[in-house]
């Protein structure tokens, strides 16, 4: 095995899941590991209750005049996404294993793998004696379920940073890194419809009193893209990609590879050719989960509540708070009659923005060159990550970039990472530290 993985094999094995309340305790244990390896490496470390969520904070000081020295933000977060379907797992989710090329597990490219290569990068420099600026870690917890409480953490933290990096994103394909420099943004609905006080024989009522379920699945059919454009009202605000992006997509890999990697099939006849104005600088509107009746026993019943929860992804320039308010304005008109409708905001995300032009991106580009001998690409990212807005707010310049694959398999059963990324990642982030001493 290599040398790092029982220590990331330790980390993996955590089943740090915020979304679910009995894994609170394995969340705060995996904010505790980081601040171990900060102090390990020399640094001071906390896990901090941050508007009831935990927050992994600590610093390792350069070697040498830290007082002078340029600070460099790390972000990650250590929760991640439920396992299941665990059927669909080849090995068991919270116990990492090499097969092949590949070392599976859950949250091995979202984000802990990630995260621990630049844990690793600044471990590394800082017991050689060499780490040349300060590195904070800011590192939250409940990333996959919102990711507020870092941001009102960022807001009231008097230290900044000169540079942040950002370890959660993915290369474009095999060994073509790229830094992103717009991510998505989001607001998350819980929608619930009733259509009556109790479930009802669905021969003495079917056809003639109204069904819950079909009239939530009718109700979100209503605001869902057509040709992979939403409702003028909900692309409000939307920043048009440039000349230069589009002509930079193009060299991309085919939307159609794409689709075909990720085992999907396009949703309409144009969705493979618009791949990535879609992902990149398009809203999109998804229904993430849908409840209600009996799915899985033969039951003749019409079921009279039905829940859903819906995502919107946000494209750069669009505001949550209109977007929500238009959604929710939209659903409401058009409801059926006698049907009570409710709708619960659940999370919010701003878009980000990198100015692709800023010196700290520049330096990190050349950083990537030196250590993986190719320049990355600049694009976007389909994803949302709440933080990157309000470093933007703060002034503070940011690379968002990673090591994850397409084929990844985030969020999804059999999560995996090259093994060779991982010495990879560790030699990306300690090129970064090196630079970010020029700033």
């Amino acid at each position: 095995m290599p040398e790092w993985f029982d220590e990331l094999g330790e980390f993996l094995r955590i089943p740090s899941v915020s979304a679910d309340a009995a894994h609170q305790a394995d969340v705060r244990r995996a904010g505790d590991w980081v601040c171990d390896v900060i102090r390990s490496a020399g640094g001071e470390a906390e896990l901090v209750d941050f508007e009831g969520q935990p927050l992994a904070v600590g610093e390792i000081r350069a070697g040498v005049d830290a007082d002078s020295a340029r600070t460099v933000l790390c972000y990650g977060h250590f929760d991640v996404q439920p396992p299941d379907p665990l059927e669909l797992w080849e090995s068991e989710p919270f116990e990492p294993e090499i097969r092949g090329e590949y070392l599976y597990g859950r949250g091995v490219a979202d984000d802990k793998g990630q995260l621990y290569l630049m844990l690793a990068a600044a471990r590394e420099l800082a017991d050689a004696g060499t780490l040349p600026v300060n590195v904070r870690f800011v590192c939250d917890g409940e990333e996959e379920t919102g990711g507020q409480s870092v941001l009102g953490y960022l807001a009231q933290d008097d230290r900044g940073a000169d540079v942040a990096v950002i370890f959660d994103s993915g290369m474009i394909a095999r060994d073509v890194p790229a830094f992103n420099i717009a991510t998505r943004g989001l607001v998350y609905f819980h929608v619930t419809l009733r259509t009556g006080e109790r479930d009802l024989h669905s021969g003495h009522y079917g056809g003639a009193a109204l069904n819950a379920v079909t009239a939530l699945c009718e109700l979100l059919a209503s605001v869902s893209a057509r040709d992979g454009r939403l409702a003028e009202p909900l692309r409000a605000g939307i920043r048009a990609p440039t000349a230069d992006e589009l002509e930079g997509w193009t060299k991309l890999p085919a939307g159609a590879d794409e689709l075909s990697l990720a085992g999907v099939a396009p949703m309409d006849s144009t969705a493979a050719a618009d791949y990535y104005r879609r992902t990149f600088a398009e809203p999109a509107l998804d229904v993430n989960g849908i409840l209600g009746g009996s799915p899985t026993l033969e039951k003749t019943v019409l079921p009279v509540k039905a829940e859903a929860n819906v995502s919107i992804r946000l494209a750069p320039g669009q505001e949550p708070d209109t977007i929500a308010a238009t959604f929710t304005e939209m659903l409401r008109a058009a409801a059926p009659d006698g049907a009570v409708l409710e709708i619960e905001l659940m999370s919010r995300a701003d878009p980000g923005i990198v100015d692709p032009d800023s010196r700290a991106v520049a330096l990190g580009l050349g950083a990537f060159e030196r250590a993986l001998g190719v320049r990355p690409v600049l694009t976007r990212s389909g994803g949302t990550l709440p933080i990157v807005a309000a470093l933007s707010r703060l002034g503070i310049p940011t690379i968002i970039t990673g090591f994850s694959l397409p084929d990844a398999n985030i969020h999804s059963p059999n999560e995996r990472l090259l093994v060779e990324y991982v010495e990879q990642g560790i030699a990306a982030a300690r090129a970064l530290f090196e630079e970010f001493a020029g700033l």
